[in-house]
């Protein structure tokens, strides 16, 4: 299906993660439904009665932060916003992606849809448009605390929807934002009382990334079962230990089982499995290998609860104040981010301790003293040839960057705005770090599967018979041979099988040709 075609209507009930991630990846159509617009303009309306008061209320009448100390006149309150936004636009660094930035951009219109922040229906209006026109708010890495919302990012969103600052048009090419709204036929929004404030006051870029890593992780966990159950076959090990009966009968951990159930089923068939080495013998099989199932169930809850919190944030209406449905303004402190920092610092620990054990099974397969009889580093001339011993190396860089990226963010914080937003969460920076840690488990896990289809191959060949593998494990190694990942020989240049394993990993299409074998995998 064209993503493009597929349209998001954004009403008052709440959005689903599959939407954003339609949205955010697929450049999905938004649209904002009429019970939404609704109920934005009934909040907007107790707004401006509220402004129309001589008392200050926090953000419609006052400055913010330590600032809120002044009662703003109503001649000034445009300036205010105006100001709001363009103070706090001072985000630094790279440029955040695209799909980011997407995510940011509608989960704060959906907020705004919600009808809890007062901003007329125009402001949200306007930022499906942005949306709809491929325009995307170039927004800079550093800036959010995580407190008092992603402000310098959702800042630099709210520039755009100004036409101010710049932003990435359909072709990727970053200019004026004014030029691209003007070319959009898309008219740049004048804020009114309050409106500045409710745009930059959300956990969405955080909320964005946390939903974009549930996605990627559940696919990277399934693909660690099959890569695990590929070098169980290729080191004789035994698959004994993934029956079921060990599992949820006797420790119900719901991902354990479902680890032990995908291996198994991956395994099914295999002519390999149980073939102790004569001059080996082996009672058990090393943790890497027996205890796969433990360490990715464990992964697999962590997901879980993961998404849970998500699900939970996903239908919160994140702003200060806020209007309540009895037409109540007030003051609250919901934009903080710790229960999204929170799972964020907890995925990035799991996807590092998965890297982990990944790596060890890797290094198990090159290593002649523990592999059962396959060659040094799995080279075709062990001396001569060095194989996949420097693989191991790239593997083990990466696998160590991810344990530095397990530190957690989350229980750092550091006093802004004059001690006022005295204590932050983090939890951008949690979600950055979590990116580039998820990258980085692909991409272990890529070379996992380089070693493992390797050692199938030379132990297919030792056997000279066909069919000993599992018919799933040969689908996973033909599906690597055809995306260009070299198969036993002399050494070659060993860089472009790393990254076509990877790309292999990331698409899905090495989950893809396994399930063809073995039936929808958990």
């Amino acid at each position: 299906m064209d993503m493009h075609s597929v349209v998001v209507r954004v009403g008052k009930a709440d959005v689903s993660a599959e939407d954003v991630l339609a949205v955010a990846r697929g450049g999905a159509r938004v649209e904002i439904g009429p019970d939404a617009l609704a109920e934005m303009a009934a909040a907007r309306a107790r707004i401006d009665a509220l402004a129309a008061e001589p008392r200050p209320v926090y953000g419609v009448s006052t400055g913010f932060g330590a600032l809120a100390v002044r009662h703003i006149s109503p001649e000034l309150r445009a300036q205010l916003q105006r100001s709001l936004v363009r103070s706090h636009a001072a985000g630094m660094g790279p440029v955040v992606e695209t799909e980011v930035v997407r995510a940011l951009v509608f989960l704060r219109m959906k907020t705004l849809a919600s009808g809890r922040t007062g901003v007329r229906p125009l402001v949200a209006g306007t930022m499906a448009a942005l949306l709809n026109a491929g325009i995307t708010p170039a927004v800079r890495e550093f800036g959010s605390l995580g407190c008092s919302g992603d402000l310098a990012p959702l800042s630099h969103c709210a520039l755009a929807l100004m036409g101010e600052g710049t932003a990435f048009g359909p072709d990727g090419v970053e200019r004026p934002a004014g030029e691209l709204l003007a070319e959009a036929g898309i008219a740049p929004v004048e804020l009114l009382e309050k409106e500045g404030l409710a745009l930059i006051n959300g956990t969405d870029g955080m909320l964005g990334m946390l939903l974009m890593a549930l996605a990627d992780l559940r696919r990277l966990y399934t693909t660690a079962d099959v890569t695990a159950a590929m070098s169980l076959e290729a080191l004789l090990g035994t698959d004994k230990v993934l029956a079921p009966e060990l599992h949820a009968p006797i420790r119900p951990h719901p991902g354990q089982a479902a680890a032990a159930a995908n291996m198994l089923a991956v395994l099914r068939g295999s002519g390999l499995t149980g073939h102790h080495q004569d001059d080996a013998p082996r009672v058990q099989d090393a943790y890497s290998i027996r205890c796969a199932p433990q360490v990715a169930g464990a992964g697999r809850d962590t997901l879980a609860h993961a998404a849970l919190v998500a699900e939970r944030e996903l239908a919160a209406s994140v702003d200060n104040p806020v209007v309540l449905p009895d037409g109540r303004v007030e003051s609250n402190g919901n934009f903080h981010g710790a229960p999204v920092g929170y799972v964020l610092d907890f995925l990035a620990i799991a996807a590092a301790d998965l890297a982990s054990i990944a790596e060890r099974r890797t290094d198990r397969l090159l290593d002649r003293a523990r592999s059962h009889g396959l060659p040094a580093f799995l080279a075709d001339d062990p001396g001569v040839d060095s194989g996949l011993m420097i693989a191991q190396y790239t593997q083990a860089a990466l696998v160590s960057e991810n344990k530095r990226l397990a530190v957690p963010a989350s229980v750092d914080s550091i006093p802004s705005s004059a001690m006022q937003e005295d204590h932050v969460s983090m939890g951008w920076s949690a979600a950055r770090k979590l990116r580039r840690a998820v990258d980085n488990l692909g991409r272990v896990l890529a070379v996992e599967l380089v070693a493992a289809a390797r050692a199938l191959e030379i132990r297919e060949q030792a056997a000279e018979q066909p069919g000993v593998l599992a018919p799933a494990t040969a689908a996973a190694v033909a599906a690597a041979r055809a995306a260009g990942v070299g198969g036993p020989g002399r050494d070659r240049f060993l860089s472009p099988d790393l990254e076509a394993a990877a790309a292999l990993v990331a698409s899905g299409a090495l989950l893809e040709a396994v399930q063809e074998v073995t039936g929808p995998l958990a």
